[in-house]
C-alpha cells in the first residue's frame, strides 16, 4: 500500500467507526463534541481531531486510525490497514450533539466571554450551582470576585481557563444537560484561590476544584486547580511551572478512579523532578462534588 492509498483510507475511515465496529459504547456524559468518550469494560479511548486522532487516558497510546486498529488487537500495519479498508463505506452512527455547521465566524475567545454576564445570585446558573451541585454561595462569591466564572446558555455555567499569565483561554462549560468546552478555545488551567499560594489542589473539573474547596472552606494556603477533564501539554506545562515555586506542596485530588489514578500518578512524577512535595487526595466517592453533596445530607440529616 502506498503513501497515497494509506492518506485515502485515514480520510474515508475515523477512529469513531472503528470502535463502533469492535463493539466498543459511546459514553455521552464524559463526552464533547471535541472529545468524544468511548468504553469496553475498564478500557477507554478518547477521539478527538474530528475523529482523525485518539488517545487511550490511562497509558501513552494514541494517533491515527491504523494505530488505533492495532492498539485493539490488530498484529503490524498490514493487518491494522486491511482491517480499516473493510470499513470504507460504512457511516458511523451520529453523535447526540450532531449540529448544522456554523456558516457564521466565531467572534474571539475574550468577547464572547465578555458577552456572558458574571454570575448573580438566584440567576440559572448560580441556581445550578447551589441547588444540584451542593456549591455554597461563598465559593461562588469567591470565584465570580475572580473573574472565574460566567453565566453560560440555558442555566449552564463557564469555567474560565486562563495560563500563569492571567490571559483567557477557554472555559468547562456545565450545565443539567450539557458539558462542553469553549468552541476554538483551548485547555490550560482554571484557578481558584490565592495565585501564590504554596499548597495547589489538582483537579479534574472546575466544579470538583470548587467542591473541594467548599469542604476544605477555602483553606488560605490552596490554590485550587482543574485540568478540565483532560490532560493537555498546556495543562501540564502549567502545572509543571507551578511545581517549580519556592516550597510548593502539589496535591493530586484527581477522581477517584483509574484514570484519576493515572494523572496523580503523572502529577508525582512532575513532583519528583521538581522538587516539590506530593499528596494524594483521594475523594471517598468518584469525585468531590459527590463527596460535598454526601456532607450536606449528612449535615442536615
Amino acid at each position: 500500500m502506498d503513501k497515497r492509498e494509506i492518506e485515502e483510507l485515514r480520510d474515508k475511515v475515523g477512529c469513531a467507526l472503528l470502535l463502533q465496529q469492535s463493539g466498543w459504547k459511546l459514553d455521552v456524559k464524559e463526552s464533547t463534541r471535541h472529545a468524544v468518550k468511548y468504553r469496553r469494560d475498564t478500557k477507554i479511548v478518547i477521539v478527538i481531531h474530528n475523529g482523525r486522532g485518539w488517545f487511550d487516558p490511562l497509558s501513552s497510546a494514541k494517533g491515527d486510525v491504523f494505530d488505533l486498529a492495532e492498539h485493539l488487537g490488530a498484529r503490524g500495519f498490514y493487518r491494522a490497514s486491511a482491517q480499516v479498508a473493510a470499513l470504507v463505506g460504512l457511516t458511523p452512527a451520529p453523535q447526540p450533539w450532531t449540529r448544522t455547521r456554523r456558516t457564521t465566524q466565531l467572534r474571539p475567545i475574550a468577547d464572547r466571554w465578555t458577552r456572558r454576564g458574571p454570575l448573580r445570585p438566584a440567576s440559572p446558573a448560580w441556581r445550578y450551582l447551589t441547588e444540584t451541585r451542593g456549591l455554597p454561595d461563598t465559593i461562588l462569591d469567591v470565584a465570580t470576585s475572580q473573574d472565574a466564572l460566567r453565566e453560560g446558555p440555558h442555566g449552564s455555567m463557564w469555567a474560565a481557563h486562563r495560563g500563569a499569565d492571567g490571559m483567557l483561554r477557554g472555559w468547562e462549560e456545565r450545565g443539567a444537560k450539557w458539558r462542553g468546552f469553549a468552541t476554538g478555545g483551548s485547555k490550560e488551567l482554571f484557578w481558584l484561590g490565592p495565585l501564590l499560594a504554596p499548597r495547589i489542589c489538582i483537579t479534574e473539573a472546575a466544579i470538583d476544584a470548587m467542591s473541594l474547596a467548599a469542604i476544605e472552606v477555602l483553606r488560605p494556603d490552596t490554590l485550587y486547580v482543574s485540568t478540565g477533564g483532560g490532560w493537555s501539554p498546556a495543562s501540564e506545562v502549567a502545572i509543571r511551572e507551578l511545581a517549580v515555586r519556592t516550597n510548593t506542596r502539589l496535591v493530586a485530588a484527581t477522581d477517584n478512579n483509574r484514570q484519576g489514578d493515572v494523572y496523580a500518578v503523572r502529577i508525582r512524577a512532575i513532583a519528583e523532578e521538581s522538587g516539590a512535595a506530593y499528596v494524594r487526595s483521594r475523594p471517598r466517592a468518584d469525585d468531590w462534588n459527590e463527596d460535598l453533596k454526601a456532607l450536606l445530607a449528612r449535615l442536615a440529616a
